[in-house]
């Protein structure tokens, strides 16, 4: 599949407004991509699955594009890199409802690890927003081409582990400092006699990931975390939280990126899986 080039990179933040107009029709959370994630070898062959469970016949149009995630955690879209050859079974489509359509597709790049994302644009609803303009709904389906190798214990390390008590938060600096992909699965703030958990993340090759854990509980006498503990695939790596006096000490995680201006055409709601 040949993809057109885009002139500029772009970000995709979820519209919250859309997003509003969305949750308020039973229609609109019918729309399903199995699987989010998918990671095979290279070259690889896949599958996705669109379910319509609405109620009304919608429109699909797929579109890979390549991705980068930024220490903060942000996605930024560009068009999808040369290197990567996608072969895709169709490119739109049109779902009845209460009905599955299935895509297939092949992939291979020169390099691994390598990645990329297909979104699945749904349109057709059969409502608008208060300003008049339609409802698309973008849905992702990310894909890894990995190699054999896999993450080592080796290549992984928390370079800081803090516990800012006048944020009421945790902050964690992590580095992949290994040439393969791997996961977090877990995220774990040990108390005394408790856990909190936090959500996962993916591990690039040669970065580094800042996560903020905001604190369940206000953190004061002993109610407070003195462990981050990370569950990978093979192997979990832990370290002791120091505790940082007032929030100046420390330097906070990049902000995210203002939201790109919502057209005067279409709204849109997209969803982001890396």
């Amino acid at each position: 599949m040949k993809t057109k080039k885009k002139s500029s990179t772009t970000s995709f933040p979820l519209l919250a407004g859309a997003l509003c107009i969305l949750l308020s029709s039973q229609s609109a959370l019918a729309q399903t991509v199995r699987p989010l994630i998918n990671e095979l070898g290279n070259p690889a062959k896949g599958r996705v699955e669109y379910v319509n469970d609405g109620l009304t016949p919608l429109n699909v149009v797929l579109e890979a594009r390549s991705f980068t995630v930024s220490e903060s955690g942000e996605i930024t879209y560009r068009p999808l890199d040369p290197d990567i050859r996608l072969k895709l079974s169709t490119t739109s489509f049109r779902i009845q409802p209460q009905q599955t359509y299935y895509v297939f597709y092949e992939a291979t790049s020169p390099k691994s690890p390598s990645w990329f994302v297909i979104y699945a644009a749904f349109s057709g609803f059969p409502f608008r927003t208060a300003q008049g303009m339609n409802v698309r709904l973008e849905l992702p389906h990310t894909v890894y081409l990995l190699p054999k190798g896999t993450l080592e214990r080796t290549d992984v390390l928390i370079s800081r582990a803090e516990l800012i008590p006048s944020a009421n938060k945790a902050v964690v600096e992590v580095e992949n400092r290994g040439d393969n992909f791997g996961r977090v699965f877990e995220t774990d703030l040990v108390y005394t006699k408790r856990k909190q958990e936090a959500p996962g993340f993916p591990m690039f090759p040669h970065s580094k990931r800042i996560i903020e854990i905001p604190l369940a509980e206000k953190a004061e006498g002993e109610n407070v975390p003195v462990e981050i503990t990370l569950q990978l695939q093979k192997f979990k790596i832990e370290r002791k939280l120091q505790r940082v006096k007032t929030s100046e000490d420390v330097t906070s995680a990049a902000a995210p990126a203002q939201p790109s201006p919502v057209s005067t055409a279409t709204a849109q709601v997209k969803e982001r899986v890396p």
